[in-house]
């Protein structure tokens, strides 16, 4: 299953919180040029595998990770890694929009900071500007940098959160159900943004929405009880999947 091309393989992948194993034995690789859509019911292991690929499970009380998972053919879990230095190369997204309680301009700047991404003020200025328009959002915020980050709408938030993730200038992003509390307009822009930013990043995507998955992946990993049913192609998983369980769900049958 790993390719070439392969940003991130994970090979045969098992997590447990505490004695439940939320994860069987998963491989899938996510390639630099495509987005990835993870679907499956709810609580399928969809999120908790996403959480794998940059461990924040290790920010969760007994919670215990098993396999192979290389970003770029190194071991993201081998005890020399950088955790800091691995979730800015690998960057996340969550369902609620999170920015800082700070200013939008000190939302963004705040990794390129941490990380000494920026040798002057004209600098950090320059990444956030930058950061902000491959965000979609420049132009809305351009004249109230200084206002706070939590007083734009909610999908004003989400792509400040993505414009957040991106300053620190990651190569995979992983955005968990990033739609899940926005309207259907705010929905559609962070769509495009993902379509945009396709091929920049590696992308990977947790999502409920499986029309979403159709119109913005390229691969789908079906999850269904802590198991990798089905991962392909998405046009070829949702007009003809391979698996029966795929099939039952996305023609509703459950979930």
């Amino acid at each position: 299953m790993v390719t070439d091309h392969a940003k991130i393989t994970a090979e045969g992948v098992n997590v447990f919180y505490g004695a439940k194993q939320a994860i069987r034995n998963v491989s899938l690789h996510v390639r630099q040029d495509e987005v990835t859509a993870f679907i499956g019911p709810s609580g399928c292991g969809k999120s908790t595998f996403l959480r794998t690929l940059n461990r924040m499970n290790d920010t969760i009380a007994g919670a215990r990770v098993e396999g192979d998972v290389r970003l770029d053919g190194e071991d993201i879990y081998a005890r020399a890694m950088d955790v800091v230095q691995l979730r800015a190369r690998v960057g996340m997204v969550f369902q609620k929009p999170n920015p800082f309680p700070k200013s939008i301009f000190e939302n963004v700047a705040y990794g390129p900071r941490i990380h000494g991404l920026a040798r002057s003020k004209a600098e950090l200025a320059q990444i956030v500007e930058r950061s902000l328009q491959r965000a979609g959002l420049w132009n809305e915020v351009k004249d109230r940098l200084s206002e706070s980050g939590t007083a734009l709408s909610g999908g004003q938030q989400q792509r400040l959160c993505i414009a957040r993730a991106i300053a620190v200038d990651p190569e995979v992003i992983l955005m968990d159900e990033p739609c899940s509390a926005l309207d259907p307009i705010a929905t559609a822009r962070i769509e495009e943004l993902i379509s945009d930013l396709r091929g920049r990043y590696a992308i990977v995507i947790v999502t409920h929405n499986m029309q979403q998955a159709a119109r913005v992946s390229q691969k789908t990993a079906f999850f269904h009880l802590g198991e990798l049913v089905e991962y392909g192609d998405t046009s070829a998983m949702f007009t003809n999947p391979r698996e029966e369980r795929t099939k039952d769900y996305i023609t509703g049958r459950y979930g």
